[in-house]
């Protein structure tokens, strides 16, 4: 059996219950675990943990507005930032008020918005505009290079953070979350990254020790899995592919993250609700056995 194989035993039976809990619609995944931690982190080693759990909402596309804040409240998850499915980036200022008063309704909170590409000046205008109307902190995007010091006059500006998503194989701008940093290393500090670690694992860089290395500027991570560490791996439930979770939250904690992990299970797009419960449940698993 190997190192990650005995992992997996080990926090399955906690992730388990968690999955169980996020479905029963309970307040508290991992209630039957242990007490509810205090504001603001967890109790004993875990005070030290500083991040959230949310979701990105291109998980639930093929779901409308209403489902996906359902979902979400069901898996257990207070955090979410949306894709353009879910509060198009042409929506005017009363239709995101609209939006915005039903997230709140619902006890979630709209942290950020993306991807969001910006190619053009307009793009980085609008985008600016759409968050801020929304109250977002934090823009998820992929401007382009000849944008940047644009990008970085707004997040002066407006006071919103950018995270560059990095797409892995196929992206020729920013495809590694170093390749973003390079871009981005004298620019305001503002203008971060956004790890996406199954694209950062499939075009071979190592998740960990990226998020360790660039920690200064690690401002939204997106939480997968995946089946291969090649550009063919695919997305599939956390705690069955081959990231090393464990070791990857122990990362965040051991840096100080203090920003949102955000699921984005890409898999069963018609029904992904049994998968992203079992990941939010592996993850939260893993986060009760190492505090």
């Amino acid at each position: 059996m190997t190192e990650k194989e005995q992992n997996r035993r080990q926090f399955l039976q906690i992730a388990g219950i968690g999955t169980v809990a996020s479905l029963a619609g309970t307040s508290s995944s991992l209630g039957q675990v242990r007490p509810a931690p205090p504001r603001g982190g967890v109790r004993g080693r875990a005070d030290k943990q500083r991040f959230q759990l949310g979701l990105a909402s291109y998980t639930l596309r093929k779901f409308n507005l209403d489902d996906t804040l359902a979902m979400t409240k069901r898996v257990g998850l207070k955090y979410i930032c949306f894709k353009s499915f879910h509060l198009p980036l042409d929506s005017t200022p009363a239709q995101i008020r609209d939006v915005v008063a039903k997230v709140k309704e619902a006890g979630l909170i709209l942290y950020g918005g993306g991807v969001i590409s910006m190619n053009t000046e307009d793009q980085v205008n609008n985008a600016f505009d759409y968050a801020k109307a929304a109250g977002m902190k934090v823009i998820i995007g992929v401007p382009a290079p000849e944008m940047l010091p644009l990008v970085n006059k707004k997040v002066k500006q407006y006071d919103i953070k950018v995270a560059i998503h990095n797409h892995g194989p196929g992206d020729n701008i920013y495809p590694t979350p170093a390749s973003a940093y390079e871009r981005i290393k004298d620019l305001d500090k503002r203008i971060g990254l956004c790890n996406d670690i199954g694209h950062t694992l499939r075009i071979g860089s190592d998740p960990i020790a990226s998020v360790k290395k660039y920690a200064d500027r690690l401002l939204d991570v997106h939480m997968k899995d995946v089946t291969e560490a090649t550009a063919n791996g695919k997305n599939i439930e956390i705690g069955r592919g081959v990231i090393d979770i464990p070791k990857f939250l122990k990362m965040l904690v051991e840096i100080k993250y203090s920003g949102i992990v955000s699921f984005e299970y890409e898999k069963d797009a018609d029904d992904p609700l049994a998968g992203l419960a079992e990941s939010v449940g592996y993850v939260r698993g893993v986060l009760a056995a190492i505090s």
